[in-house]
């Protein structure tokens, strides 16, 4: 069954278009439906292809985005690191009661 038509719709719809353009007419008919089927099975082809491409560039360009925002983070750290550090280091010169000599 093709299309909910059934093997007697199909002869009956066959008759018709024999009746209707002849015999000499069907295969040209039947070589232009197959180049029309074969020209929209290779759009749809091309269309696929290029869809597949630009989602693998997407991911590419969202996958060097995120290694930028991850050495952003990384040098983030490093600096609140130094800057908890230097924080230590305030802590322990006020706390630091020992002489301090001028020269």
């Amino acid at each position: 069954m093709l299309l909910f038509i059934g093997t007697p719709e199909l002869i009956v719809v066959f008759l018709v278009i024999l009746l209707i353009f002849g015999p000499e007419k069907i295969p040209e008919i039947a070589r232009n439906l197959g180049r029309g089927i074969r020209m929209l099975r290779d759009a749809t082809h091309n269309v696929k292809n290029e869809i597949m491409k630009e989602s693998d560039e997407a991911w590419q360009e969202g996958k060097k985005l995120g290694e930028g925002i991850k050495k952003e983070f990384e040098e983030l750290g490093k600096l609140t690191r130094v800057d908890d550090s230097l924080d230590d280091l305030g802590d322990k010169l006020k706390s630091f009661k020992g002489p301090v000599k001028r020269q």
